[in-house]
């Protein structure tokens, strides 16, 4: 096909998706520029299938959830209330499907220093209320996530931000250093955009701006959703409905996509993506990104504090068994930092190995003698108590003796992760290293899980991150980033043997667009948002 016939079908195939013109109009205009039947007719369908279509009862199965769950976007902890609100809400800025950075409720953003941001708010759109955003409801969506009696999971990520204020319809932030990933942290799913009133919001009202109507919550069982018939985005939000349901076991929700009582999974078991394939009605999605499984081990809770018990924990971990018997070949190696290959500034480290010599001679510095507990739920990932069993034994060819403690899957999150001393987690990574740091690594955020805060490597590391972001020469900005990921490996309470890849089971009914995004399970959590049935 040459460059003209090859510019007037992707025209055509343009105006079909549009509704511009009809099927027929598109074999009919393909045959006039010389195409023959059969040929018009496979694009035609090709294009027809690429056309979002409105209707229908989306169904979607998260492999996450609990009866501790709240409608506080402060409080967001797993994939259910993610998926919550990607469904109601919007953001100043959003990862798009094929991973880049765009304005969402923000139409524009800007900066001369990287340390003054200028956000321009969209005009005429409208909270599921009625209300007309603006930018209060901005500053108070934002504020509440910030100040010292803040307890939000996203306090870390604004703790830089000095000053919120409007400047006519705009909405302007001062940091305290340099930024210049600030518009994408600013896109994390905690800073949803709500109404205000009297500088404050009301975090449980489940109103927003975005596609869908919450009707219903039921922690750790199931949201409910309508099209809102307002929206302000052209071509999304395409079902007329939306239920999201947790169904935290694994095998449950498998079985719920193979009797068709759901529509889409998400974190399908590596063990079964092969027998799911085989299925005439189901398709697997798999992308990798900056997903990856980690074991954070608490500085603040003995005997975790102790570094060379740290380091003998990190050197009894046989990390490519993990990979092949826990991932089955669905992801990659981690070295115990939360950076990725695919992530600006990774740092090419010497991969640590399985060395149960090493591991004894740190183990016995360390001073510790006794049973470790290793807290563990399928809760965290799918096979996660398995690799903690798989870690266990490994730890034993090294003389330290690991008890695993099977933990009740609802309220994993709340009673066991981030308070517990050892145990399984997951982390879906963020697209920026400081954005990743800010979430779970700097001292001032309330999902630091390892408590890494008070050792010298751990004040070094605060310091070096502040300074990094703010650094625009891009070459000293690596090193530092580098030295940043030798400490973590190093000092840090985390565990990071694994790498995984996001693997989707979805309905052949459901057609998805040409891109999908690796940030976040389920085409960055917004499949509902994103995706339409294509019959």
């Amino acid at each position: 096909m040459d460059d003209k016939k090859q510019i007037y079908v992707t025209n055509q195939t343009e105006k079909l998706k549009s509704g511009t013109i009809d099927r027929r109009q598109f074999v009919t205009g393909l045959l006039a520029a010389g195409f023959v039947l059969p040929s018009a007719l496979t694009m035609a369908d090709q294009a027809y299938a690429m056309t979002p279509k409105k209707g229908g009862t989306y169904r979607l199965g998260s492999g996450h959830g609990s009866t501790t769950d709240s409608l506080d976007p402060g409080t967001i902890e797993n994939d259910f209330s993610a998926g919550t609100v990607f469904n109601y809400g919007n953001f100043l800025t959003e990862v798009d499907a094929s991973g880049k950075l765009r304005p969402e409720l923000a139409e524009s953003y800007d900066s001369t220093d990287a340390k003054t941001w200028v956000f321009k708010l969209r005009k005429g759109v409208e909270f599921h209320n009625g209300k007309t955003m603006d930018a209060d409801d901005v500053i108070a969506s934002l504020n509440h996530h910030r100040g010292e009696a803040s307890k939000s999971a996203a306090k870390g990520i604004l703790s830089g931000v000095t000053d919120i204020r409007k400047d006519g319809d705009d909405v302007v932030f001062e940091l305290d250093a340099p930024n210049a990933d600030f518009p994408f942290l600013i896109s994390d799913y905690h800073l949803v955009i709500m109404p205000g009133k009297d500088g404050k919001i009301d975090p449980l009202s489940g109103i927003g701006t975005g596609g869908y109507v919450l009707n219903k919550f039921e922690p750790g069982v199931r949201a409910e959703f309508t099209r809102n018939p307002n929206y302000w985005k052209e071509n999304a939000a395409f079902f007329d409905e939306v239920q999201l349901l947790s169904i935290v076991d694994i095998t449950a929700r498998q079985t719920a996509l193979i009797n068709g009582d759901v529509d889409a999974i998400g974190r399908v078991d590596p063990k079964t993506v092969a027998l799911l394939a085989r299925n005439p009605n189901i398709n697997i999605l798999e992308k990798s990104g900056t997903a990856h499984y980690t074991f954070p081990m608490r500085l603040d809770v003995e005997p975790f504090g102790n570094y060379d018990l740290r380091m003998a924990l990190k050197h009894a971990i046989k990390r490519q068994e993990l990979v092949d018997k826990i991932l089955l070949g669905h992801g990659a190696l981690g070295n115990d930092v939360p950076v990725s290959p695919s992530m600006p500034f990774f740092a090419e480290l010497p991969q640590r190995e399985f060395d149960p010599e090493k591991a004894a001679e740190h183990y016995k510095k360390s001073g510790h003698s006794g049973t470790i507990q290793l807290s563990a739920s399928d809760a965290a990932f799918a096979g996660a108590v398995d690799a903690a069993q798989l870690i266990a034994a490994s730890a034993k060819e090294a003389g330290i003796d690991i008890e695993v403690v099977r933990e009740p899957s609802d309220g994993y999150w709340s009673n066991v992760w981030n308070k517990k001393g050892w145990c399984a987690c997951y982390w879906s990574g963020r697209p920026t290293i400081d954005w990743m740091y800010a979430s779970a690594y700097v001292d001032s955020t309330e999902w630091n899980d390892t408590a890494w805060k008070t050792t010298d490597a751990a004040k070094k590391f605060n310091m070096l991150t502040k300074a990094a972001k703010g650094e625009l020469d891009e070459t000293k900005r690596a090193e530092m980033y580098k030295e940043t990921q030798m400490l973590l490996a190093d000092d840090g309470g985390a565990i990071i043997p694994l790498f995984n890849n996001y693997i989707n089971g979805l309905s052949k009914k459901l057609s998805t667009g040409e891109n999908v995004a690796a940030n976040w399970d389920l085409d960055g959590g917004r499949s509902a948002e994103r995706w339409w049935f294509n019959s």
